[in-house]
């Protein structure tokens, strides 16, 4: 390129450099995250996790969801500043069609969990339920492959919902007033 065909771009450089840096201020100023990024309140710093079914899927992905957001899960309700009561937590599944001879060929599998959050003396979510369900086909000469697949299915209805429970605890932080973490 000549001397003259390189003047003539820079107007268009400086042009571009204010355009990014102008998108970059927009972008971090409208409280865009990350999935993942959020944080928890700080007075879940210490929280105890209550369930009636204490080796589910569910509550095995809630607690490393937890984990990941930097909250200390305690074995005892005494140790910890706020209480994760899981009150429901239950899966199964149904029937959604069969064929004519009336051997079923689709199933729906579906999580329900019930929780509630209190941090000192305060309740911060009453009991508050989520449902999630995913289909799947059923063949009867799979038998093994498609009881695999319903596990496989479980355990990722158990990971979604520990992850919008988490996102609902994060909202409950950037709204709620929650009392100071204890030192």
């Amino acid at each position: 390129m000549s001397a003259r065909q390189m003047t003539a771009f820079r107007p268009l450089r400086a042009f571009l450099r204010i355009a990014t840096v102008l998108l970059v201020i927009a972008g971090a100023g409208c409280g865009f995250h990350l999935q993942g990024s959020g944080s928890l309140p700080p007075a879940l710093a210490k929280t105890y996790v209550h369930s009636s079914a204490p080796h589910s899927d569910f509550l095995a992905s809630l607690t490393e969801a937890l984990r990941l957001h930097g909250t200390e899960v305690v074995g005892e309700r005494e140790q910890a500043e706020a209480v994760l009561d899981v009150i429901v937590d239950q899966t199964g599944q149904r029937v959604l069609s069969v064929s004519a001879r009336n051997i079923p060929r689709e199933y729906e599998v579906y999580y329900t969990v019930t929780f509630s959050l209190q941090a000192g003396a305060q309740k911060l979510i009453d009991a508050e339920s989520l449902v999630v369900t995913r289909s799947y086909t059923y063949d009867e000469t799979e038998v093994l492959a498609k009881a695999s697949e319903e596990q496989v299915l479980r355990r990722s209805l158990a990971d979604d919902l520990a992850r919008r429970v988490v996102r609902r605890i994060e909202a409950l932080g950037a709204t709620a007033a929650l009392p100071p973490a204890q030192p």
